[in-house]
């Protein structure tokens, strides 16, 4: 179908879209298809692109974007112009489920995506011209008698009323089908394991792409945004493909060139970076131990000291890089980590996940590249354009570029710690307060790294990482039920903030969110100056001065 055509790619900036990308220009390019890239960093980008190359480009595909809206309505396309969306964003707008001509939804078949059906949400116009017709026919026709003329007349005044009442309520009914629908977002399958389920069928599966796909998925589980059990079906999925693709001899394991590479599933410790760190940085700094061990108090320290202690582990070994300990402590560190873990109530620090040797000396777990190209993609140490950040990160992933992934790594580190220390200061300084129906927390100008936070997706982390903090820290039982608005300095100059909602931290969590339909409804309901830019529903922009009365309508709202 696009053998002949030049496409244009709009890629959102998440490192699942990234990935996803990668596998795509893999597939262009077994098949020489042209294409033009363009990283979509929100709508007003989307839409900018899209008037900017709708003359020379007829198809479209767009990764994590364009799914959750009506695209036409926005966009506006010739009848000649065909859009592919490949985007995890749930739910999907009903007209682009229900448009078969210009918009193509890449989806897999097993998805559930709980459409309501069409006759519910919309009606045939032919139907509605005919009650027109109708009403314009009635008043014209004149009839022999006039109390036959008047007899037919009543009966076509209740059979008129009765029509429109059952327009009415279906109406009502549409609204309400709607309502439900739309109320809560969510995520579905990684757009990058859905490209390689198409490269799969086409028999066009690279080790490479299988290495994205999971990525991709990693991220997902990374940014909280998919439940355990999804986590756990997908890798399952993954590591058929992957026992498929990276079986070898024994015999032939010795061979193995310097340049070769190999994926393997395995049981692994949920550490942030801790194989490229050193192990009590990585502790201090994996909001799950961190949470748990309530790192931010006095108390917490002494029970890192405890939990070091429990292993047997001595300071000097667990303070030094990890490659440079010990080898015989190494061997079976996991298995001493988890153990003690279990005892100080960190029952789940061992996760399913897969990792990539690259040659003989190098290997990242999948999580350590999530982090690492998410890091370069919202690095705000170098002024530049937006776009050589993308490139930047969309670079990291290719296996030929391990200095761009190091400094990724490098650059983690640094957000890591940043996000560490600011929520230890928020629960330290009780900037966390409940507003009734949510808790909410700001961040002040002038607070360290505040920066940082002001992009999507480090704000988001720092909000999951803070509520989870936050619950683990407090005594108040209501309160570890709430959701919370997070919001942070946007643009100082503008006068704007940032502001994201998350759901509560529960166990049974399903990871759906209200927060995107509520904060629309507050920002029309006080006409505040809001921007709902972002690809994410729950992310929105907001003039500093409206803050109160937004926040006020939020409350009753959800009260």
């Amino acid at each position: 179908l696009l053998f002949l055509q030049r496409v244009l790619l709009l890629v959102a900036s998440d490192v699942d879209a990234l990935c996803a990308c990668k596998i795509l220009q893999a597939l262009f390019q077994c098949d020489h298809v042209q294409y033009t890239l363009v990283p979509v960093a929100g709508w007003q980008e989307l839409e900018t692109a899209f008037l900017e190359h709708k003359d020379q480009f007829k198809y479209f595909v767009l990764i994590n974007c364009g799914a959750n809206v009506d695209l036409l309505e926005i966009l506006q396309p010739e009848e000649d112009t065909y859009f592919f969306v490949c985007d995890s964003h749930r739910p999907i707008n009903v007209v682009n489920v229900y448009n078969d001509t210009q918009i193509k939804l890449l989806v897999k078949q097993e998805d559930d995506l709980d459409v309501p059906a069409y006759d519910d949400i919309f009606r045939d116009e032919e139907e509605e011209e005919e009650e027109e017709e109708e009403e314009d026919s009635e008043n014209e026709s004149g009839g022999s008698e006039p109390q036959e003329k008047r007899r037919r007349f009543e009966e076509e005044v209740i059979e008129r009323t009765m029509k429109r009442r059952q327009r009415r309520e279906w109406e009502a009914r549409r609204r309400e089908i709607l309502f439900d629908y739309e109320q809560y977002e969510y995520h579905g399958t990684s757009s990058a394991m859905v490209m390689f389920d198409l490269a799969w069928i086409m028999s066009k599966d690279l080790n490479d792409m299988l290495w994205w796909a999971i990525v991709g998925l990693t991220d997902q589980w990374v940014q909280d945004k998919i439940t355990q059990m999804k986590y756990v079906t997908d890798i399952g999925v993954l590591q058929r493909h992957v026992s498929r693709h990276n079986h070898r001899n024994e015999d032939e394991e010795n061979s193995l060139s310097i340049d070769c590479m190999r994926i393997a599933f395995e049981y692994d410790l949920r550490l942030a970076l801790y194989q490229h760190w050193s192990l009590y940085e990585s502790l201090c700094n994996t909001c799950y131990t961190s949470a748990s061990l309530k790192l931010w108090s006095v108390q917490g320290q002494k029970r890192l000291q405890e939990f070091l202690a429990d292993m047997g582990l001595p300071l000097k070994q667990v303070k030094q890089k990890f490659n440079s300990m010990d080898m015989s402590l190494k061997e079976n560190l996991r298995e001493m980590i988890e153990e003690s873990a279990n005892k100080f109530g960190m029952k789940d620090l061992r996760v399913q996940t897969f990792s990539i040797h690259f040659g003989f000396k190098n290997k990242f777990s999948a999580s350590d590249i999530v982090y690492a190209t998410t890091s370069l993609m919202e690095n705000i140490e170098k002024e530049g354009p937006e776009t050589t950040n993308f490139i930047k990160a969309l670079d990291s992933l290719s296996r030929g570029n391990l200095d761009k992934l190091h400094q990724g790594l490098d650059l983690a580190k640094k957000q890591l710690r940043a996000i560490q220390q600011t929520v230890a200061s928020c629960i330290c300084t009780n900037l966390v307060i409940s507003q009734g129906p949510f808790l909410y927390c700001s961040l002040m100008e002038g607070t360290p790294d505040v920066k940082l936070f002001s992009k999507p997706v480090s704000l988001c982390l720092l909000s999951k990482y803070l509520l989870k903090s936050f619950v683990c820290s407090t005594k108040n039982k209501r309160c570890k039920l709430l959701p919370l608005v997070m919001a942070a300095p946007m643009d100082v100059e503008q006068g704007t903030v940032i502001m994201v909602g998350i759901p509560p931290e529960t166990e049974s969590s399903d990871k759906k969110n209200f927060f995107g339909r509520a904060f629309e409804k507050a920002a029309e309901s006080t006409s505040s100056r809001t921007l709902h830019n972002h690809f994410q529903m729950s992310i929105i922009e907001l003039k500093t001065e409206d803050r109160s009365k937004f926040l006020d309508a939020l409350i009753s709202l959800l009260s």
